[in-house]
């Protein structure tokens, strides 16, 4: 016990002094990626009619889609199977904006990479940012049609800005660990593409697990996107607060994603600039 305390506060002060750092070269580099965070947003509604109103309207008119495709399947014996549906949608929406986005960041930004000396990282970043404020208005709306579905506003609402947290940690850190792998392997777009397409049939968007044996549905938790789903479902409509073993899966997802993504950076870090 005492062996894996030590452990654990190692990793936990590790951990600490990493981010502390990484918010340092943040401040320092607060200008540049203000400018960045800007440019995404103008470079992905340029030339569009509706503009930010689409990071509304897309998941909307897939949830309007889908709803009609399996509502015949799943809505007669799923609850408030609007709201299901929705919560999958918004979530996974949330991930596959901010990975791809983040997967092609180093890419996009190769005369500023090659030229300049600055944390690559800040090119993902600036790429959750906006990903994460589309998933906040999208959220929104989510909470609209809780209204409408008459569900019932509790405080145990204010806990699901804990996975809105530990996903857009584990967005960042794939996000990185894919910008890497990018630069390297071109093909892997092509891949991705197939991988989100798999991944989405198997975080259960528009189907319950309920049909499954316990030890299937609990497989189904080594799924992080599944698993953040799942929380957001049992706030919302089952109005239960996971246990503190959840909130340390969902902790522990970001934290893994995070270190690998971080370790990836420093170990080709200079690799990087000469396949940009």
């Amino acid at each position: 016990m005492g062996q894996t305390y030590i452990i654990g506060k190692y990793v936990y002060d590790r951990i600490l002094l990493l981010m502390e750092k990484v918010l340092n070269r943040v401040k320092e580099y607060s200008f540049l990626f203000e400018q960045l965070v800007s440019r995404d947003f103008k470079r992905k509604y340029k030339r569009t009619v509706l503009g930010m109103l689409w990071s509304v309207l897309s998941p909307l008119l897939m949830l309007f889609v889908m709803r009609m495709i399996f509502i015949n399947f799943f809505g007669s014996s799923t609850p408030h199977y609007t709201i299901y549906l929705f919560a999958g949608i918004i979530v996974m929406s949330f991930y596959r904006e901010a990975t791809k986005t983040g997967m092609t960041s180093l890419v996009q930004n190769t005369a500023i990479v090659t030229k300049i000396n600055v944390p690559k990282y800040l090119f993902i970043f600036s790429r959750n940012v906006s990903a994460f404020v589309n998933f906040a208005l999208t959220l929104g709306v989510f909470f609209v049609y809780c209204l409408v579905d008459r569900i019932s506003f509790s405080p145990s609402f204010l806990m699901l800005i804990f996975p809105s947290i530990t996903l857009t940690l584990m967005n960042i850190g794939i996000g990185m660990i894919l910008s890497c792998l990018y630069i390297f392997f071109r093909d892997m777009t092509y891949l991705y593409d197939v991988f989100l397409t798999l991944l989405n049939y198997l975080s259960a968007v528009f189907y319950t697990i309920d049909r499954f044996a316990i030890g299937i549905q609990q497989l189904f938790l080594l799924n992080p996107v599944y698993a953040h789903i799942r929380y957001f479902r049992m706030i919302v409509i089952e109005n239960a607060i996971p246990g503190i073993g959840y909130h340390g899966l969902l902790l522990l997802y970001a934290l893994i994603f995070l270190a690998i993504g971080f370790y990836m950076y420093k170990r080709y870090n200079y690799q990087f600039i000469y396949y940009l």
